[in-house]
């Protein structure tokens, strides 16, 4: 070999139904990033079960409060009193 490592991804078949809208947008998005379908699904299935697994805010949405925060900190404080 030539000193990198090769990786053995283990697959499991499974059978499902999805909205063909669902399934058409997940193929455009395969082929506009040149990548296999079975990729873009697996990351999809890891980012929900992600958001759903965490019981802390995801950090885009922690960024927007710190932005809010940032901005309108006055206003806010004058909303609490």
């Amino acid at each position: 070999m030539n000193g990198l490592a090769m990786t053995t991804v283990l697959r499991e078949k499974f059978s499902s139904q999805a909205a063909p809208d669902v399934l058409a947008a997940l193929r455009q998005i395969a082929e506009s990033q040149g990548r296999q379908f079975q990729a873009v699904l697996d990351e999809a299935l890891r980012d929900y079960i992600d958001r759903h697994q965490r019981e802390r805010p995801r950090r885009h949405v922690m960024a927007s409060f710190a932005s809010s925060l940032d901005e309108f900190d006055s206003l806010y404080r004058e909303l609490a009193k």
